[in-house]
């Protein structure tokens, strides 16, 4: 008997050091989950307050450019009138072509450099709007790296 009392106690042992060492292996994982979880966690909570930030800069772009086009709209209606004004008062066919031709010009200046501005305002507004969430995939990048190295 003492031979399995012995096997016995030496199985019994060797169990509870399986069980112990599985015991800390699991918490040891477990507490890389809950690591890695809040991890995760907190670059969701920056990558919402990311895009919550683009997406103010992005509306306020978006009313910038809206403002530029209502002003030119405005101005370009304004000067249409007073030439057509202009020109319906000329005194000789000449006059009115050369006013016509002044107008056409003028406009046609107008609207090339309204559309450069436009253009500007675009992409200085779609740079600033991207610019939070680039640095999110930067962070996405760390992330995963930190999760690979632990």
């Amino acid at each position: 008997m003492s031979k399995a009392k012995t096997a016995a106690e030496k199985t019994s042992a060797a169990a509870e050091t399986t069980f112990l060492n599985g015991a800390e292996a699991l918490k040891a994982g477990f507490e890389k989950a809950a690591k890695s979880y809040d991890t995760v966690l907190t670059y969701g909570k920056d990558t919402a307050e990311a895009c919550m930030k683009s997406a103010t800069v992005a509306g306020k772009g978006i009313e910038s450019i809206n403002s530029e086009l209502y002003s030119y709209s405005k101005d370009a209606i304004e000067e249409s009138i007073a030439a057509g004004k202009a020109i319906m008062g000329s005194k000789s066919i000449q006059e009115a072509f050369e006013l016509q031709t002044d107008y056409a010009k003028s406009a046609f200046e107008a609207y090339v450099g309204e559309l450069t501005k436009v253009s500007e305002l675009f992409t200085a507004t779609t740079k600033s709007t991207f610019a939070p969430l680039q640095c999110r995939v930067q962070a996405w990048v760390e992330v995963v790296q930190s999760a690979r190295a632990a």
